[in-house]
């Protein structure tokens, strides 16, 4: 048609291949696999660890379909083993846990099978979400009076400090009997109190110090967190969970792990293709702290190599690996730990412009590092991260439970200065370099308790069982509508099933393009907007017929029937919106999963509906003389 611009076809046409192109990785069913990777994160794996593998699953009588050794710059050198069904993937991780022991991570995973021409222009399958890929899931409840507990003994530490600091005397520093009431600062004269008052205000501008009831020559302060602070401390509590929970889940080797607050206190953690509860119970509740100490030499240092290759470690230190795997040699006295630790920002050196980590610690760590910087100007100080884990064995029918501690080097650098409580590491490389050892400084122990209050186990085969019915749901609604349209709507109907098709293309690819985990309530999603999207061209069509019967040619029709719907079909699509968008952003879990799944079908449907159906109109009847239309 000549009102149909040639640019219009190109536009369809360039999206189509493109759906086609990005929709295409979701045919391709991804391999169940194990994930064999050492124990120290990103170090290299022993040669003879393939053929240790491959020896495990022979004697084990455990056929696999694929076994390769692959390198990753975060994981480093890692062997991924496919099976060809849950049931021998689950017991290979098994056979395989027994034959290398605790020197290596075993992990489930899935080996994509998309061609790699196909990876190469960024296409890859929708990630399945927990119901129908299986797995666990655990709600944890954030146990908010920790928090408190927490600041109001730093406060009454800090407060000790600075009384000692301005030589006010006082009587007693000492937390209120009742949680959330602050600290109680007794003092010996009005003169002290008044100070005292003045130099809590000044420095700690979150704490209301108001006085309190004398007794005799007893003069009462009473130092309580204002409310806008400690909901600032709930909320960043969260946050600090949710980012250890991250760091301690991707131990796990689990792909795309959903991690997000529900509600005020709670947090949910849904991991897909996990079917060991326990083994993830153990990452997930294992207590993680850090510790600053004096650097004794990296792997540059002949003695740091001779004690890696022959273990002889000096009696007054202690052999730690890095990252990478890379050696060092640390002091066994501790400067301070991560209890200590208030706060870690990544910013910029004012001076050399390099990435850095602010840090800054409590008032009573500040004093031992300050003495400790005074002397050791120029000298390294190193970072340690420790976790420590519980491992459960069956031995002789008993569950014998033994706790396993873990020690990283995540940072190794040169003092440049005496500091106390605030102080700057630099020499990190590249600012993301330094947001990560941030986000570690600050996650590497959990802000609060957490306790797991519900679990559910979702097995693969009832996950499979999800995937067919969806599909089958998918596929009967779509195959419904397309017969409706075609019998009541004839060669338009045939057109609007084409573009429906073409839809359902699209959105996937859209889906998978930007990373949407597919679950139940997005199958639905799927369905409802292929139900949705038919009404643009019942809107279309019934407008064509009308023309008709007012006397309109056939193209004329065509041309009207199209520019008077689409006011309509644009102001329903736009409530549409708004709705999607209100269960986007306001929703969570399988609420929000619904409502992203809308969103974007709505918008596809909205350019298939009309544009390509106007497209393919077009070529149809385009330099045709017409006496009818089949509508």
């Amino acid at each position: 048609m000549s009102d149909f611009p040639r640019w219009r076809y190109y536009l369809v046409a360039v999206v189509l291949v493109l759906g086609i192109l990005y929709a295409l990785p979701n045919l391709y069913k991804p391999l169940q696999a194990v994930q064999v990777s050492a124990a120290q994160s990103g170090a290299t794996l022993d040669p003879t660890v393939q053929q240790k593998i491959t020896s495990a699953l022979q004697a084990a009588k455990i056929p696999y379909v694929d076994e390769s050794l692959k390198h990753d710059t975060n994981r480093g050198d890692y062997v991924l083993i496919g099976f060809d069904n849950g049931d021998l993937q689950k017991s290979a991780a098994d056979a395989l846990k027994t034959a290398l022991g605790d020197n290596y991570t075993i992990a489930f995973n899935l080996e994509s099978t998309v061609p790699g021409w196909l990876r190469a222009i960024g296409g890859r399958p929708m990630p399945l979400g927990l119901d129908l890929q299986g797995g666990v899931r655990f709600l944890m409840a954030v146990d908010q009076d920790d928090v408190i507990d927490k600041q109001e003994n730093r406060y009454t530490q800090d407060i000790t400090a600075l009384l000692k600091d301005k030589k006010i005397q006082f009587v007693s520093v000492s937390r209120n009997a009742v949680r959330g009431q602050g600290v109680i600062v007794v003092l010996g004269s009005a003169a002290d109190r008044s100070a005292a008052s003045d130099a809590i205000a000044n420095e700690y501008t979150d704490l209301a110090v108001t006085d309190g009831t004398n007794t005799g020559d007893r003069y009462v302060l009473n130092a309580v967190i204002k409310p806008d602070k400690l909901r600032d401390l709930q909320t960043n509590a969260i946050r600090q969970n949710l980012a250890t929970l991250g760091n301690r889940i991707n131990a796990l080797g689990v792909s795309e792990p959903v991690i997000q607050a529900q509600g005020q206190d709670h947090i949910s953690v849904e991991l897909a293709g996990v079917q060991d509860p326990a083994e993830a119970k153990k990452v997930i509740g294992a207590t993680a702290t850090l510790e600053y100490v004096a650097g004794l030499g990296d792997v540059r240092d002949p003695a740091v190599q001779d004690a890696a290759k022959t273990g002889n470690v000096p009696p007054d230190a202690h052999l730690y690996y890095g990252p990478e795997g890379q050696p060092y040699l640390v002091s066994k006295n501790i400067i301070a730990s991560g209890d200590e630790l208030v706060d870690a920002s990544s910013g910029t050196d004012s001076q050399s412009g390099t990435p850095s980590v602010n840090v800054t610690l409590n008032s009573a760590a500040a004093a031992k590092m300050l003495d400790f910087t005074s002397n050791n100007v120029g000298k390294p100080m190193a970072v340690v991260y420790v976790e420590t884990t519980t491992d459960t064995k069956i031995v002789d029918g008993k569950e014998v439970r033994t706790p396993k501690t873990t020690y990283k080097v995540i940072n190794y650098a040169t003092i440049q200065g005496v500091f106390s409580n605030h102080f700057q590491t630099t020499g990190l490389g590249t600012a993301k370099a330094a947001s990560d050892l941030a986000l570690m400084l600050k996650g590497g122990s959990l802000a609060a308790r957490m306790d797991i209050v519900q679990e559910g186990v979702i097995g693969p085969s009832l996950g499979q069982d999800n995937i067919d019915k969806g599909l089958k749901a998918v596929l009967l609604g779509l195959g419904l509508v397309l017969l409706a349209a075609a019998i009541y709507y004839k060669l338009f109907g045939l057109v609007a099933d084409v573009a429906l098709f073409f839809n359902l293309v699209i959105l996937v690819a859209v889906m998978s393009l930007i990373g949407v985990t597919l679950t139940m309530p997005g199958i639905a999603g799927i369905v409802l907007t292929l139900g949705m999207a038919i009404d643009a061209n019942v809107l279309i069509c019934e407008r064509v017929r009308e023309e008709l019967r007012n006397g309109s040619t056939p193209l004329a029709a065509i041309r009207a029937g199209y520019e008077k719907a689409w006011a309509t079909i644009l102001d329903a699509n736009v409530t549409h919106l708004i709705a999607a968008l209100a269960l986007t952003t306001m929703g969570s879990g399988p609420i929000k999963g619904f409502g992203v799944t809308l969103l974007i079908g709505i918008l596809t449907s909205m350019f298939t509906s009309v544009t390509v159906t106007h497209a393919i109109t077009a070529l149809i009847h385009g330099g045709r003389k017409l006496k009818t239309l089949s509508v």
